[in-house]
């Protein structure tokens, strides 16, 4: 069942290296730790987007970069506490692309969803493409309550940010 609107999000762990300075010299690595959206999300406004894989082409191109460049605004004008950005990509890929991006560097938090189980619970994950990925999506959290979902499955019309800014539901105080 795909998660809707009103329905809380599910526990479960993601991982994500911390950004630190010291990952700019790319010959640092940083340390996996564990992340439970459930439990970090907790009365906060969170703009949670999928993409299928870190540095391919979409993602990389086209749907990343306007989250980073409008990441301020989500923040001041919307009150957007946390924007995060989740693939089935490892912690250590997830954390260089939040790095080249410069992403990571703003506060964009980049979460590695391995095997697509996170995005399973929610029945937004990939099958039968040999391995596995979750689906291109951004849903908008409320104190763990889901407030818009927009599933893509080709181009970013319901994911992208413009979308996500249009939806009446980000301006849920």
């Amino acid at each position: 069942m795909v998660i809707k609107v009103g329905d809380s999000i599910p526990s479960g762990v993601l991982t994500h290296v911390p950004y630190t300075p010291e990952l700019d010299d790319h010959s640092v690595c940083g340390k996996p730790i564990s992340f439970d959206p459930a439990e970090a999300w907790k009365g906060k406004k969170v703009i949670l987007v999928s993409v299928p894989g870190a540095f391919t082409p979409g993602c990389h191109m086209t749907h990343l970069p306007p989250y980073i460049e409008k990441f301020e605004h989500l923040k001041e004008e919307h009150k957007v506490d946390e924007i995060a950005i989740v693939a089935g990509n490892d912690a250590f890929v997830m954390s260089a692309w939040g790095r080249v991006t410069g992403g990571a560097r703003k506060g964009v938090l980049f979460l590695s969803d391995n095997n697509a189980e996170y995005a399973s619970k929610m029945g937004l994950n990939l099958d039968g493409r040999g391995m596995a990925r979750t689906k291109r999506f951004a849903i908008v959290i409320n104190d763990n309550k889901v407030v818009y979902v927009g599933i893509d499955e080709t181009g970013v019309d319901q994911s992208g940010v413009e979308a996500v800014m249009a939806s009446t539901r980000l301006h849920v105080a």
